[in-house]
């Protein structure tokens, strides 16, 4: 009977192991973390959730936007986005292009949404 029970305890133990390291593997935090670190390109958000805010890592750089709900004609959408960069001394080597690209990737998820960037990009986004 202890031998049973102690099969049973390994299995479910492999079992929990296996479903840890799927959740590990798939997270997004993670993913956005992963990303940072080798400059690559990775959105991070909770679409369904306005209270959190998205991040974006973009060539080396960790973005953040903080979303506000307001009305539409016909509906409650994300209406302002105030987006920031976490260093501003990454943003070294970045173009108006680059911000132009990572507005188009926010208006994907956001339509409705009037992005305002905060200072450095602010000032270089005003030369539009």
């Amino acid at each position: 009977m202890a031998l049973l029970l102690f099969r049973i305890l390994i299995i479910v133990l492999i079992i929990y192991i296996f479903y840890k390291a799927v959740r590990f593997l798939t997270d997004p935090k993670r993913k956005l973390d992963e990303a940072y670190e080798k400059g690559q390109y990775y959105f991070y958000d909770d679409v369904k959730n306005v209270r959190k805010n998205f991040f974006i890592s973009y060539k080396g750089a960790l973005f953040e936007g903080e979303k506000y709900l307001g009305t539409t004609d016909d509906s409650f959408e994300v209406v302002s986005i105030f987006v920031w960069v976490h260093d501003a001394m990454r943003l070294q080597g970045l173009t108006k292009e680059d911000f132009l690209f990572l507005e188009k990737e926010i208006l994907m998820n956001y339509p409705k949404a009037k992005i305002n960037w905060k200072n450095p990009i602010e000032q270089l986004m005003k030369e539009r």
